[in-house]
């Protein structure tokens, strides 16, 4: 009887934590955006630190998810994690201009990073802008990922497809960052959220 009883309650115990293990895997949702737990990037396995969203004024900009390969809280660590492969992803939750995304992209990297950062970048920077020109528009919906790949550079996709040779500029991918993590960063909320604290950070009190 009490080994029939232990087993029960060491499958009770398993099942238990299978659960458990399995809530902990549910994807972050953000206005109806998934973020999964994972991603693999450049053969490695990347952890969801932190997610949210931007707003302008009063209106949804677009979601963004920030991959790691470790829990990092500070723009520092992150910068500095180089040798890692890294990734930035966003989904539209509104049609914006691909001109108007370019010129404030490059805008919030100018404002952000330090001159010889900067300088170093704009090759990568002309890149990119001349990338979202061609598309036009981005509309809801629509995604792009920014990955940072050790050996070969900036990979920028736009909706799941590469659209560009990688850049190679490891200082583009750090200027790049800065929009979202820099000293006027576009949006506080969000930075605090990709950092995994503050309203809508994955591992933040979204009441706060």
């Amino acid at each position: 009887m009490w080994r029939r009883l232990g087993s029960g309650v060491m499958l009770g115990c398993v099942l238990a934590l299978g659960g458990m293990a399995v809530a902990q895997a549910e994807p972050v949702d953000l206005a109806g955006i998934k973020y999964e737990e994972t991603e693999q990037v450049g053969g490695t396995k990347l952890h969801l630190n932190g997610a949210g969203i931007r707003y302008k004024a009063i209106f949804k900009v677009y979601t963004a998810g920030l991959y790691l390969p470790g829990k990092m809280s500070s723009p520092e660590a992150i910068y500095a994690a180089s040798t890692a492969p890294r990734r930035i992803h966003i989904v539209m939750l509104r049609e914006i201009d691909g001109n108007e995304l370019g010129k404030l992209f490059t805008q919030g990297m100018e404002k952000n990073s330090p001159r010889e950062v900067f300088a170093k970048s704009i090759n990568g920077t002309i890149k990119m802008a001349d990338l979202f020109s061609r598309r036009k528009k981005l509309s809801a919906g629509e995604s792009f990922s920014v990955d940072w790949v050790p050996g070969s550079g900036t990979v920028i996709m736009v909706n799941g497809k590469v659209e560009a040779e990688p850049i190679k500029e490891p200082e583009f991918y750090t200027a790049l960052m800065s929009i979202w993590l820099g000293p006027s960063p576009a949006d506080s909320q969000l930075k605090d959220a990709l950092l995994g604290k503050g309203r809508g950070g994955r591992f933040g009190n979204s009441d706060q």
